[in-house]
């Protein structure tokens, strides 16, 4: 028998399946179908970490399973390759960001190939890639048709040294998650998407969809839907009223002072009655260098300043109540402004508690002098005039028709879910196919001239007064208007890197069609996705984002069903060696490549698939490595064993069948640890017989070839097996025979277990008892008496009475 050699025999099968396609998947076949989707990767220049193939692996086995099963699998891989990391490493390199992309986009692929994926490579996409964002562009065009795109003056996260707009999760500690450069709030006109026409759809198909509870749970909290009042308090002596949205107007009458967002237009309006305008415009400075996620943290000191000079009147209780202006309320979010009931809100009680504001109890309960009384969902009312002594609800329903009957008040549904901001100041990404005319205002490119090309241009640094570098190609910019013929410009924004991860999915049923987004054929054979695994980091807005566009498209009449993925699971991070995410700055990140060059991808794979639960992160572990690099080479000698047959040996067959069974279902439901351990205890079973027939043999290397299947295919040809593995069948189970032939009975006397024996379970209650009888244990209970009652079930329960 030769050496186990992973560095001859992993290259050797990477390219007969290349040359032999077993893992393309066909638009035209009567088989089953089988879509599984994994979240595609942005290409960076460090390559993969051992992070990646995790969930790739993890899809790869089940795809692989599916394939043996007789399914048409769809199992595609591309590039999400737009985006700030290549621009920033292109501008510090001068390096074109596309010559960034092609090399990280081949060094990528070289590496996921190198793991042995069984990937369809015939249906790879790139979001660079004009074929591909002649699409993005497209379905932008129809949004923008639809008025669901359109543009509006709006702060935004801006980093001073990228001199880009950020997104909300972009942005920690007032810092840019990319550079480090500080972050300030900033006014730009901006192109934004109205997702939020779809918020109550995002919440109500989730019941048509198999996602795991907790992202379920963290896409409704993210749209966050609430149903409440909107309430006018005027502004004491002026003719402005400051709109509250509260989802509590039974409380109003313990409102005792206002909280208005930094940026609330009422401060410039009444600027000249504020006498701490000075104190109010250094605040306003201060909050502007916060992002949304620090301002609305919880733990966070509490801050703000008094509007002096300005006062606010309580509809419920006509009293004046004290302006503040704190950064915990956001003008992003509801109206921008609150009414501040400190008696029930903890944020509330601390910042009244800070700055000596008032605290009126209103619903009985708890002492609001120690601590907010917040166990309001029931309760009497108090201290509230005509709501006193009725229960919450009663008195949430008698405050919201006071308020509707004085017109001060709407019933609304709101949420806390914005509309997507959807533009990006930098060059490397999709130009937005509009133009703006002075006397069309904003017309879209024809659907004819798609793909609008990103100029190829020197100079893609941004610019120093926040514009896109397009904006400085003045023969790119200038056109005439599609609609009038007249002079116009094109929009210089270009779009997010979200766009194109947006929709991908899509594309693979259909990539080289340059008619269509895809078929309509393809799109009805494949979709829903049956099976998408991805990052919990991506449940919330790259799920909420591609759920959005494949809505629309649906009520477009695009796509044949209202949801994308009929299934979504998530996977935990690998850790490093020291408990700690990987990263370069803390030197735990452990390459791939590595891993295959000294033990092979399937020692890779399967200690991926093996280190522990697949659902929460692990931290690596060379030794880990280093054990199931043995585990293959004990299954690689077993080939020394193998003996002509094709039946299972008698004495392993229950075992086997107890396999099949454990791997199958293991395999379905992500226990990928506790499957490859059965098969570890097979092997165990195999090599204490000393010796297996081909039949037995065979078995286990189709149980492990989605996990290693490099190896299995080897060993497969070694013993002159038929064909390829990839070409087998999965094998089944009968059930009876996973069922144990001989078990351990307990034996009680007189309801106590007095010992235990072991019985076939074809033994009759005669047997048993004979067996019982002899067992020493219960011998001690049983001699000199009389037995006066039985009560047997097989192996359950055997309980004999005694006198």
């Amino acid at each position: 028998m030769r050496e186990y050699m992973p560095n001859e025999i992993e290259p050797k099968w990477q390219k007969v399946w290349e040359e032999m396609e077993p893992f393309k998947a066909s638009n035209d076949s009567d088989k089953p179908k089988f879509y599984a989707l994994v979240e595609f990767p942005y290409p960076s220049g460090e390559g993969l970490h051992v992070g990646h193939p995790r969930p790739y692996t993890a899809l790869d086995i089940v795809s692989r399973k599916r394939r043996l099963e007789g399914y048409n699998v769809l199992f595609p891989m591309g590039w999400d390759a737009f985006g700030l990391p290549t621009e920033n490493y292109a501008i510090k390199h001068k390096i074109h960001p596309r010559i960034v992309t092609e090399r990280n986009v081949a060094r990528f692929k070289q590496q996921l190939q190198s793991i042995g994926f069984s990937f369809d490579w015939s249906r790879e996409v790139n979001t660079t890639d004009p074929n591909y964002y002649k699409w993005t562009q497209w379905i932008f065009l129809k949004l923008f048709e639809k008025g669901l795109a359109y543009k509006q003056e709006m702060p935004i996260n801006w980093c001073t040294s990228c001199k880009v707009g950020l997104a909300n999760e972009e942005v920690v500690n007032g810092s840019c998650e990319r550079c480090g450069g500080e972050v300030v709030r900033k006014v730009k006109n901006q192109w934004m998407l109205k997702i939020t026409d779809y918020a109550e759809k995002l919440i109500q198909d989730l019941e048509l969809v198999d996602y795991i509870e907790r992202v379920k749970i963290q896409q409704k909290n993210w749209i966050g839907k609430s149903e409440g009042m909107e309430v006018d308090f005027k502004i004491a002596g002026g003719d402005d009223e400051l709109k509250v949205f509260t989802t509590r107007p039974d409380t109003i009458f313990g409102a005792t002072y206002m909280v208005i967002a930094a940026e609330h237009p009422i401060i410039e309006k009444y600027k000249d009655r504020l006498v701490n305008l000075d104190e109010v415009l250094e605040y306003k400075e201060e909050v502007a260098k916060k992002s949304d996620f620090e301002r609305t943290e919880l733990s966070k000191d509490k801050t703000g300043v008094e509007l002096k000079g300005l006062k606010a009147i309580n509809p419920a209780t006509n009293k004046e109540i004290p302006i503040w202006v704190s950064d915990y309320v956001l003008i992003t979010y509801g109206t921008g402004a609150i009414m501040a009931v400190p008696g029930h809100d903890d944020r509330d009680w601390e910042f009244a508690r800070k700055f000596n504001l008032p605290i009126i109890e209103v619903i009985k309960g708890g002492n609001v002098e120690e601590e907010a009384y917040t166990d309001t969902n029931s309760g009497e009312l108090v201290n509230s005039d005509f709501l006193n002594g009725l229960d919450v609800k009663e008195a949430i329903e008698k405050m919201s028709g006071y308020l509707e009957d004085k017109g001060i008040g709407t019933r609304k549904v709101n949420y806390k879910l914005r509309d997507w901001v959807f533009s990006r100041q930098r060059y490397w990404g999709e130009p937005i196919p509009l133009v703006h005319c002075d006397k069309c205002g904003w017309v879209p490119v024809s659907e004819d001239e798609l793909p609008l090309m990103l100029p190829d241009v020197d100079n893609y640094e941004p610019t120093a007064n926040g514009e896109s570098p397009l904006a400085n190609i003045h023969e790119w910019v200038h056109t005439t208007c599609p609609k009038c013929g007249g002079e116009a410009h094109r929009e210089t924004d270009t779009m997010p890197q979200w766009a194109g991860s947006s929709w991908y999915f899509l594309r693979y049923i259909d990539p080289h069609n340059n008619d269509e987004l895809a078929s309509k054929e393809a799109l009805e054979y494949w979709l829903p996705i049956d099976w998408y695994n991805g990052g919990m980091e991506h449940t919330t807005l790259h799920l909420l984002y591609s759920r959005f566009w494949h809505k629309f498209l649906y009520d477009e009449g695009i796509v044949p069903c209202p949801e994308p993925y009929a299934k979504r699971t998530s996977h935990g991070m690998i850790l490093g060696d020291n408990n700690e995410k990987m990263s370069k700055s803390r030197g735990n990140v452990v390459n791939p490549d590595d891993i295959v060059r000294d033990y092979g991808a399937d020692t890779l794979r399967t200690y991926e698939m093996f280190i522990g639960d697949f659902e929460k992160s692990v931290p690596w572990s060379e030794n880990g490595v280093k054990g199931c690099r043995r585990f293959l080479e004990r299954v690689w000698r077993l080939q020394d064993i193998v003996v002509d047959g094709d039946e299972y040996t008698k004495d392993l067959e229950s075992n086997i069948h107890k396999t099949i069974k454990k791997v199958s279902d293991d395999f379905e439901s992500l226990k990928f640890n506790t499957g490859i351990a059965a098969l570890m205890s097979l092997l165990n079973d195999y090599n204490s017989h000393g010796s297996i027939t081909k039949k037995d043999f065979e078995t286990l290397l189709i149980l492990l070839n989605p996990v290693a299947p490099h190896i299995t295919e080897e060993l497969w040809n070694v013993i002159g097996l038929e064909g390829n593995l990839f070409d087998a069948t999965w094998p089944k189970y009968d059930e009876e025979k996973t069922k144990d032939q001989v078990i351990e009975m307990p034996i009680q006397i007189n309801g106590k277990v007095r010992g235990k024996v072991m019985v076939n379970i074809s033994d009759t209650q005669d047997m048993v008892r004979e067996k019982a009888l002899a067992d020493e244990g219960v011998a001690k209970f049983t001699e000199g008496k009389s037995i006066i009652k039985e009560i047997f079930v097989m192996g359950k329960i055997y309980n004999i009475v005694v006198k």
